[in-house]
Parts: C-alpha cells; structure tokens; sequence
C-alpha cells in the first residue's frame, strides 16, 4: 500500500461462491500442511485483538496427538465499541463456518462450537438454518465435523479464551492458569483452538485467494485487511474494512468531523490516541488488532469517557484476582478524588503507577489491559481530569 494511505476494500464481504461451501470443498483438495503454511505465509494473526499468528496456532494444533480435539469461534464480542462479529454472522456466516470446518480438516478435530454472546441470541434461528446448510455439505465433502451453538451468559470476561472455556464446562467464568494453553489442555480437557469470528472469516478467504494476493494487501509489516467497527463523533459510524498499514491521520481524515481530539483503538481494552499522535499506524507499534475504533471531538470530556471506561472495568471484574478487582475500583475512586480536589493533581502519577503493577500482576486480560485506556487518557488529556 503506497504511502500508507487509507484505502476500503472488499474480501471479507465479498459475494459468496454460487456452490454453498465451495471454499471448503477446494480446501479438502490440498494437503493439510499446505493450507497451514499459506495461512502462515499470509502473515495472519488473530482479529480478536491479542494478534497472535493464526497460522502458527492452527500448527501446534494439528501436532496435538490426541485423537479428541475442538474448535471453538468466539463470537462473545462484548469489547464496548465492537460489533463487526455481528455483521459477520448476519451477513456471510458461511465464510466463518468455512474457516471453522477447514481448521478441523487440517488440524483433526471433529466438533466445534460457535461461542455466542448472550446478546445476539436472536441470531440463533437464522444460524440454525445455515448449520443446516454446512452439515449437509460437509457430509457431502467427506468431512467428520459438526458445528453447535453455545449462548454466553453475558460476562466481558468470558472473551478471553480460556474463561470462556470454563463456562462452556458449566464453571464460573474465570480465567485460567496459564500454561498450559487452549491448545495442549482446553475444552474438557482436550486440545483445543479458539479464534475469533473475523478471524475464521479471513482464514476461508486467503483460502480462496492464496497468500500472496492476501499479503499484497497493507505494508511489508502489516499484511491484508482488516475490519473496523467505526463509532463515536463520525459521520460515517458502520464497519469497514480498510487495508493495513494506513496512519490514523488518514483514518481520521475519512472518518472524523472535521474536529477529532482523540482516537480510541481496541475499545476499553485500547490506547487512547491524541491528536499530536496522529501520524502512527493505527494497527501495530502498541495499538490492538480488535478493531474497534471510537471518535472523540473537542466536545467530548475526556475525564468523562475515563470515568465510563472504569465504571465499566470494576463492573466487569470476575473478582478472581486482587490487583484487578481491587486495582479497577481504587483507579475509579482516585480519578475522582482529583476531580473533586480531595486529592492533589500529582495523584494521577501514583494511580498510573497502580495501573502498571495491574498490567503485570492481574491474572487476565482485563486487569492487564486496563493501564492501556487508563495512562494513554491521563497522560495526554492531563488538564481534563483536574479541571
């Protein structure tokens, strides 16, 4: 992508082959080790934000010797300022039954899940309808492999993977210890591989188009395209898929009204982006891969949207850990403190500290995540919190 510049395109919402499921029946055409070295070669990592490479994960699977294996999609999509999964599924279900279904031809397994947030229950129906659908074609394919649904019961915790294991065991959903991971102990103890909804979506699509064209797309360090829920201050509010690589400048010059202070990328669990910082990628040197972007103009109190997202981290809290059940209600209370003058402005140096030992104590993502939004807000809309 030449100068870094935003550009839209159309794979993952592209129109579906005339055949149901021909992505998956040309798959089955190739050996096993080719379809997991073209996802390695393609440069893909996962879309649910923690952006491991997709590739490599599907690989440590299919060494796996147990002849028991899952493959889970997590559609929970509880990140506020998400909602690009739900598209997905309303709109091209079937590449992400693909993506599941060519996992488990290359890796072995012979049951998946659907993980889906409580909130999009009423999709179930529809879903139903087009499992129906794969069931059949796989069968016709030769494929061992069925697909259910499993409704969350509405935990933000439960998008880490291995919480949202627990509870499909009937457990609290808590994360897990780890090692071991998913992949060598998961689901009923069992090897298991859990990607993201728009990450299967993307692994049927390079199937179908092959690496190369894939990795033609973004920059030598940002392969393909991307999927970007697009919320706040804008008048093009929707999701996008936009090519790697672009600067959120660019971003914002498409996206904003004219008036954009701030950019927060990879919701809650995000960076907060201010203007003098416009000029950095908006995928990579720190940022997320979740995709989930909200626009704040000059408008916005940033103090306020701090105040939000920390409500919504104590709230979510499963508690299981001190460092983030007590650490996101003592940052809620301290921020306050300062506002209301019961603290002095220095305050803020000691509860960026506090969110920092939470990044490298707390058991899961939440808690690590929280120092991202909390120290990207204060320390670059200072002013805001104090006055």
């Amino acid at each position: 992508m030449a100068n870094n510049q935003l550009k839209r395109v159309d794979i993952i919402f592209s129109p579906y082959s005339v055949a149901p499921y021909e992505i998956l029946r040309l798959t089955m055409h190739k050996e096993k080790s080719d379809v997991i070295n073209e996802l390695i070669e393609s440069g893909l990592r996962g879309r649910g934000g923690a952006g491991f490479p997709t590739g490599l994960k599907w690989k440590y699977l299919a060494a796996e010797q147990d002849s028991e294996k899952y493959i889970i999609c997590n559609a929970d999509e509880g990140e506020p300022g998400t909602f690009k999964d739900r598209k997905l599924l309303v709109e091209v279900p079937r590449k992400v039954f693909s993506g599941m279904a060519i996992a488990a031809y290359v890796t072995g397994a012979k049951i998946g899940f659907l993980y889906l947030r409580r909130e999009y229950r009423n999709l179930i129906p529809q879903l139903n309808k087009e499992l129906d659908i794969f069931n059949e074609s796989a069968k016709k394919f030769g494929l061992d492999f069925k697909i259910s649904i499993f409704s969350g019961s509405g935990a933000y915790v439960c998008g880490e993977e291995t919480a949202l294991i627990e509870s499909m065991e009937g457990k609290r959903g808590e994360p897990r210890n780890k090692p071991p991971f998913p992949i060598q102990n998961g689901y009923l103890g069992k090897p298991t591989l859990v990607n993201n909804v728009e990450t299967f979506a993307s692994t049927s699509m390079i199937c179908r188009i092959g690496a190369d064209k894939y990795k033609a797309l973004g920059t030598d360090d940002q392969h393909g395209s991307k999927l970007f829920s697009i919320s706040g201050d804008s008048p093009k509010e929707g999701v996008h898929e936009l090519e790697l690589g672009m600067k959120i400048s660019d971003f914002v010059e498409e996206f904003g009204d004219g008036d954009t202070k701030a950019v927060q990328i990879g919701g809650v669990a995000g960076f907060c982006i201010p203007r003098k910082q416009f000029e950095t990628s908006i995928i990579g040197e720190g940022n997320t891969t979740g995709g989930a972007t909200m626009i704040f103009n000059s408008t916005r109190s940033m103090y306020n949207v701090l105040h939000n997202y920390l409500d919504f981290f104590a709230e979510e809290s499963c508690g299981q850990c001190t460092p983030c059940r007590v650490g996101t209600q003592q940052l809620l209370k301290g921020i306050e403190a300062v506002k209301s003058g019961k603290k002095p402005a220095s305050y803020l140096d000691d509860l960026i500290k506090l969110s920092k030992t939470m990044q490298i104590t707390s058991k899961c993502g939440l808690g690590q995540s929280v120092t991202n939004s909390f120290a990207s807000i204060i320390e670059n809309f200072r002013e805001e919190m104090i006055y």
